[in-house]
């Protein structure tokens, strides 16, 4: 199964996709006590914004994604950096329960899931994970930030009107970032068996260039429904004039890690 996040729109995402800050990393590494004997599992990986540096504080990590584009970025980004105790799969989280006679029972010290668990069945998925955590380990489920056309500020706003006048839809979906869905998953966690339930948030502020901001928005449409490079061009000027007149759009994010562990 693919999600049609691919070709072009797997170059967009590695490029113009927002990585993670270091403060994201030392929060998962100690409420699992990662170390460098683990093997961690990052579903739904992308072109491997949170496996790639999480390699550097573990025995080894493996990327799991049902987009073969994606899995290619995320080994050319490994590669680029140095990183060699990564493996990159192609699979999905419908896949889990095979993933048993790849790592093993108990092998796992953590299964993350970045920006990716709105695409998954969640309440099956965290069952079939448990047999494969040691003690102590468990799952993650971050949220790296709302999506550009759901924030609180005029350019968001702005933005989002033109993406629903263009696309005639609305644009409500939180991508699994709204305080809804992580007690719906928090619940979730709870009632799978998980222990210690508990979300961190880690927030900050950045700012976007108009290019970085249309990059994000080229990352999150699907390949069928973005536009033919020969219409680029267009698409992205009617996004500079919808926009304030402003070189630079500051962004707040706000990062939960939400982590569930098994006795």
């Amino acid at each position: 199964m693919t999600l049609g996040f691919s070709g072009d729109v797997a170059q967009y995402y590695a490029k113009f996709r927002r990585g993670y800050p270091p403060q994201v990393l030392d929060t998962l590494q100690a409420a699992f006590g990662l170390g460098t004997g683990d093997v961690v599992l990052d579903l739904g990986c992308g072109t491997g914004q949170l496996a790639v540096p999480l390699a550097s504080r573990v025995r080894s990590v493996i990327g799991v994604d049902p987009e073969p584009d994606m899995l290619r970025l995320a080994r050319q980004s490994a590669t680029g950096q140095g990183v060699h105790n990564a493996t990159w799969v192609l699979g999905a989280d419908t896949d889990i329960p095979a993933m048993g006679a790849l790592v093993g029972q108990r092998a796992l010290a953590m299964t993350v899931i970045g920006q990716a668990l709105h695409w998954m069945r969640h309440d099956e998925l965290f069952r079939e994970l448990t047999p494969l955590f040691r003690a102590g380990g468990g799952i993650a489920v971050v949220a790296n930030g709302t999506p550009l056309w759901l924030q609180d500020s005029a350019w968001s706003r702005s933005l989002r009107r033109f993406l629903e006048e263009h696309f005639g839809t609305r644009l409500e979906a939180t991508c699994g970032t709204g305080s809804r869905d992580r007690l719906r998953y928090a619940q979730a966690l709870g009632e799978a068996g998980y222990e210690d339930v508990r979300e961190t948030a880690i927030e900050y502020s950045d700012e976007l260039s108009v290019d970085e901001l249309i990059g994000g928005v080229y990352s999150a449409i699907p390949a069928d429904g973005l536009p033919a490079p020969a219409d680029r061009p267009a698409f992205a000027e009617a996004i500079r004039q919808s926009l304030p007149p402003e070189l630079r759009f500051t962004e707040h994010v706000r990062v939960s890690v939400l982590t569930g562990r098994i006795a």
